[in-house]
């Protein structure tokens, strides 16, 4: 009975470890905007080993206004040893399309390692894989996701796309 319930336990720590985030919302003052994105208060959700994310969707009131959605992603720990104005990070999809952001480095000329990616269709995402992430830096630098991240990834966007 004791190992049975010592699994039990197990099972719930590792389902949460890996569970989808919660999605906040906030409205601006005048009311027109909104924006949506994953809860990230306690800690980023995961992408790929040493790569986090967020995802954020901005709705606007009214038809002359698309909602726009951005992809943010943080390499931990990632330094270049070159010095640099401009950096590229680039994700590339199962249906061989790839999302890419230039990242304009601050004065020092050192990346942080964080670059938003503006997605432009996210239900194309959604329908598609990210399978890796590559930093052009002095080498590329290519995050490959593992299978359990992608789901989790799937349901989160599909959170955010859903969420009122």
């Amino acid at each position: 009975m004791k190992k049975v319930i010592a699994m039990f336990v197990f099972l719930m720590i590792g389902l949460q470890v890996h569970a989808q985030a919660r999605v906040l919302k906030e409205v601006n003052e005048a009311g027109d905007v909104a924006t949506f994105e994953l809860d990230c208060t306690v800690k980023f959700q995961t992408l790929a080993k040493g790569l986090r994310y967020n995802i954020t969707r901005h709705e606007f009131k009214g038809p002359e206004m698309k909602n726009s959605y951005r992809l943010l992603l943080v390499a931990d720990g990632f330094y270049s040893k070159t010095l640099n104005n401009s950096m590229t990070i680039s994700a590339v999809l199962s249906d061989g399309n790839i999302i890419e952001a230039r990242k304009i480095i601050e004065d020092d000329g050192f990346f942080d390692g964080a670059c938003t990616l503006k997605i432009k269709d996210p239900k194309a995402l959604l329908a598609a894989n990210i399978v890796k992430v590559i930093v052009h830096a002095d080498k590329d630098v290519v995050y490959t996701l593992s299978e359990q991240n992608k789901a989790v990834f799937k349901k989160n966007l599909n959170a955010i796309l859903t969420a009122k």
